[in-house]
């Protein structure tokens, strides 16, 4: 039997060389945001992806350090539909969260690796063009406030920093026309990215494993399905809660360019190495195209 260390590698290549100079666009977010050894294990995994290769857009979210900077300022948080309603003054809170502390916290440790990380938000450079979000109630429109959707993403900018090297790190607020700025769901904003991209990964880090056909029964768990697949899912109640606007997320990034959508529990040591680099990954992918490959290489 060979050194399982060499097996290990001898695995991973073909992997490495299918990669090498694609685009993966990666969601960082939920409890692994607090849990710092899973923190730690994500950025080697990022360092690791970006030197062979790989070129990384990462886009953040940060809600827990939201509601407990607006817990400190005694400032009522209220959701509608799993949405912060946001109004001014949640608004500045919100901006300073996670284009100031949560962006640059993740851009200064990727740095402190040797990568050339570039923390921006949504504003900077008119990276996303946002507009309103609307929401109703039987008939009745909701007031979300500063809560907006991607209306539109500058790609160039992009397309710019990835050949030069850089790794976007990117906070999920945008501006309209107008100059009005909004708190954007950042499940939302990696989709419309990876969109963008025609990226070859779109990969959302979550706090569970992935997809299960009953929640409660780990052998229901579902390693890889189709977008029709997925859409039955969300349409026969499989698919419930927080993992119905993810799965959305990956229905439409597919049906608009990206190949391969991959959900996993990000509170895993290295999961982002497990599930790129190995013939089984740990997670749910959701496949683009058709007739393509059942292995994850695909």
């Amino acid at each position: 039997m060979g050194d399982p260390k060499i097996q290990i590698l001898m695995e991973a290549l073909p992997y490495i060389k299918k990669f090498s100079g694609k685009t993966f666009v990666i969601k960082y977010g939920g409890s692994i945001m607090k849990n710092e050894e899973a923190k730690k294990a994500f950025i080697e995994d990022i360092v690791l992806m970006k030197l062979v290769g790989i070129k990384i857009v990462i886009v953040h979210g940060g809600g827990p350090n939201i509601s407990e900077l607006l817990e400190k300022l005694n400032i009522e948080t209220k959701f509608v539909s799993g949405l912060r309603v946001t109004d001014e003054q949640t608004m500045e809170v919100v901006e300073m969260v996670l284009s100031g502390k949560v962006n640059k916290n993740l851009t200064r440790e990727l740095c402190s690796h040797g990568i050339k990380a570039m923390g921006i938000s949504g504003i900077d450079g008119n990276l996303i063009e946002a507009k309103p979000k609307d929401m109703y109630k039987e008939g009745i429109k909701i007031d979300l406030g500063c809560v907006g959707e991607v209306a539109n993403v500058n790609t160039k900018l992009l397309i710019e920093l990835l050949e030069n090297e850089y790794l976007p790190v990117i906070s999920p607020v945008g501006s309209d026309i107008n100059g009005g700025v909004y708190n954007i769901n950042a499940d939302y904003v990696a989709s419309a990215i990876s969109s963008a991209l025609e990226a070859e990964k779109l990969i959302f880090l979550t706090d569970i494993k992935g997809i299960y056909r009953d929640i409660n029964d780990p052998s229901s768990f579902v390693s890889k399905l189709s977008i029709k697949e997925a859409q039955k899912y969300i349409d026969e109640g499989i698919i419930q809660g927080g993992m119905i606007p993810k799965t959305e997320c990956s229905i439409k990034a597919i049906q608009s360019g990206t190949k391969n959508v991959h959900l996993i529990d990000g509170r895993m040591n290295h999961s982002l190495l497990l599930e790129i680099f190995t013939d089984d990954g740990i997670g749910t992918m959701i496949k683009g195209g058709i007739g393509q490959c059942l292995k994850k290489i695909s």
